[in-house]
């Protein structure tokens, strides 16, 4: 007996034409060449509605045995995010007097990046992502997750894409070590800090870095 015959439902796809699929995924690549880390954003209110787009959109990725194992905290508060933005500081100030390697911090000099992170404050939302290694079942035993960074990781692609789709701008930040986020935001044992994404719209002002990036015969090998 199939054991999975009631658990599967039909899947066709979208079966476009070799030709609208073409168009559609240059289009998609045009979209996403603009794409760009943003460190000056504008206080600009962003609807509520878009956030929760954006998030369902990430919670769409694929996981390992579909455990799903990812939270996003949205914060807008704004003494929540300048309380995020002290201890955030702080962990970069240490970062880059001491954690930080010479040649790391050599290779950083032309992002124009130091521990001062006004856009935590300035950016209207913050979404902080988490991975769950494990999670709780209804008698409070836990259950495992599988492939948890790599699945957090590809939520969080969907949901950078997903920002810049929307029309707005986004950096990653990793203010390492992040446990000071699973202490201020009061989340479960479970959870651990991954990623804190400020989201908004770029300022009037904003610059970003003259970047270049790799050629497609750079990164892609064909086996034929």
């Amino acid at each position: 007996m199939d054991m999975n015959k009631n658990k599967h439902l039909p899947f066709k796809g979208l079966n476009l034409p070799a030709e609208e699929a073409i168009k559609r995924s240059a289009e998609f690549f045009e979209l996403m060449r603009q794409r760009r880390s943003v460190r000056f954003f504008s206080d600009r209110a962003v609807p509520r509605q878009i956030i929760d787009n954006i998030i369902k959109t990430a919670g769409s990725a694929p996981s390992g045995a579909h455990k799903q194992p990812w939270s996003f905290c949205v914060v807008s508060n704004k003494q929540l995010k300048s309380k995020i933005r002290d201890l955030a500081e702080k962990e970069e100030k240490i970062n880059y007097e001491s954690r930080m390697s010479e040649r790391w911090k050599e290779d950083l000099e032309f992002l124009g990046t130091d521990n001062i992170k006004e856009f935590i404050e300035i950016a209207p939302y913050l979404i902080i992502v988490f991975r769950k290694p494990y999670d709780f079942d209804e008698k409070g035993n836990k259950t495992q997750n599988y492939y948890v960074n790599e699945s957090v990781g590809i939520a969080s692609g969907f949901l950078i894409t997903a920002i810049h789709n929307a029309g707005l701008v986004t950096l990653t930040h990793t203010p390492s070590p992040m446990g000071f986020l699973e202490e201020v935001l009061n989340r479960p044992k479970n959870e651990k800090a991954y990623l804190l994404l400020p989201v908004g719209y770029p300022a009037e002002n904003a610059t970003v870095p003259n970047l270049t990036r790799k050629k497609i015969n750079e990164i892609a090998f064909y086996y034929e």
